[in-house]
């Protein structure tokens, strides 16, 4: 995806985990965090902890989603994803991809990766890894000074 992109639409979920949401509740009033994770993936679990930290810092400045993205047929056991999910506290939106319809709209072919986009549902800063969490706060706090200042 480019910057500047417009948020892909949140439909082909394979399933979703504590509740589904649409594009159209999270545009317009807040920016929106999307981060890919896998059950499978060790560096994903050990982003959570600031993940889940940084969920609840901005809860009310910030949309979060998160969206399971299998890495193998494995990764694609629904109970496996409930599990991992309430074992690192994972509870905003879950979309689980196991048909790969949102990795695919998103072009995206890492985990974890993080995508912000601004209350207009605007890319604005996609990054991937397990570091640079101090970037990822960085950018979502400039998109959050564009709204405090407008």
């Amino acid at each position: 995806m480019k910057l500047r992109s417009p948020m892909p639409d949140l439909s082909g979920a394979t399933a979703w985990l504590n509740g589904e949401v649409a594009k159209r509740e999270l545009i317009g009033k807040k920016p929106t965090l999307i981060h890919f994770w896998s059950v499978s993936c060790g560096l994903c679990k050990e982003a959570m902890p600031e993940i889940n930290a940084f969920r609840d810092q901005y809860k009310n400045e910030l949309n979060v989603v998160a969206v399971h993205m299998p890495r193998s047929e494995k990764d694609m056991d629904l109970s496996e994803i409930k599990k991992s999910a309430a074992e690192h506290d994972i509870t905003q939106p879950i979309y689980v991809d196991n048909d790969m319809k949102l990795t695919d709209a998103f072009d995206n072919q890492y985990v974890p990766a993080y995508y912000v986009f601004d209350k207009e549902g605007q890319l604005r800063h996609f990054q991937a890894g397990g570091s640079g969490m101090k970037m990822l706060e960085k950018r979502v706090n400039r998109v959050l000074d564009e709204i405090r200042n407008s």
